[in-house]
């Protein structure tokens, strides 16, 4: 328990005790403000897909997606392109960008990403919905903020998840992602910069959410403010080690803060 002198008082019957439900209540009053500024200046929203939207692998492991990339690559005689930390990764993004670095815009390099492309295509049934993603979007929407997504995975996953939920409209046709031009995945701006040029945008009315230190990366580079998604403790302390300055564990109190501004 914490003791706070009130004014000038010395300590004694007057002194206001603050408890660590008090101390939780300011905190708490403190991020609600954060995200009301970053909230009123936004006309324009942009989304990351797999996290603030969805779990796009929910159903359908990334992890089993990577290995499949690998024992491909080896089939084809092809194993010595990846170093054994490089197999060992459980990210299938890790492995098409360690391939392209090797052999950039290579036939090689196109086969691969249409093949994670397929996957995410395959993935989309089993993607689960990220709670209150949905009423967000469409309260965002209805307030008339423009939005788009800005995503490294393929804008073909994105437009099957969008529709299959009837949420297209809330975006069309701003879906921005990744191309076979590799090294422009985030934490490149390059999507960012065309969801706002495309959209007429100024960076400083506009915002991303996104779940990873590279959308937050890109977010700077594109002078675009930031709201981190984080649905774990782990994926909170690399947002906040990478700089982002307000992180949320849930979509609930942002939709509750853009209805009290309707």
């Amino acid at each position: 328990m914490v003791r706070r002198a009130l004014g000038n008082h010395r300590d004694g019957a007057d002194t206001l005790l603050v408890t660590p439900d008090t101390t939780q209540t300011e905190s708490m009053a403190e991020e609600t403000e954060k995200l009301r500024e970053l909230i009123k200046r936004a006309r324009f929203v942009l989304f990351d897909f797999d996290g603030p939207i969805c779990r796009l692998f929910a159903g359908h492991s990334a992890e089993r997606i990577a290995s499949d990339q690998v024992r491909w690559l080896e089939e084809r005689g092809l194993r010595g392109l990846l170093t054994k930390e490089e197999r060992a990764q459980p990210d299938p993004h890790a492995v098409l960008r360690a391939v392209d670095r090797r052999h950039p815009g290579s036939d090689l390099v196109a086969e691969l990403e249409e093949r994670l492309t397929q996957q995410e295509l395959t993935a989309v049934a089993s993607a689960w919905p990220t709670q209150y993603a949905d009423p967000l979007i469409m309260t965002w929407h209805a307030m008339g903020s423009r939005l788009a997504v800005t995503t490294n995975n393929s804008p073909r996953a994105v437009t099957r998840y969008l529709d299959d939920r009837n949420l297209s409209q809330c975006f069309a046709p701003h879906v921005y992602g990744r191309t076979q031009d590799l090294h422009l995945l985030k934490p490149h701006p390059h999507c960012l910069n065309r969801a706002l040029s495309a959209m007429g945008a100024e960076p400083s009315a506009a915002l991303m959410i996104g779940d990873a230190p590279t959308d937050y990366q890109a977010a700077v580079e594109a002078g675009v403010g930031f709201l981190g998604y984080a649905r774990n403790e782990r994926k909170a302390k690399l947002l906040e080690e990478a700089g982002a300055a307000c992180v949320v564990s849930s979509l609930e109190p942002v939709l509750r803060v853009l209805r009290g501004q309707a």
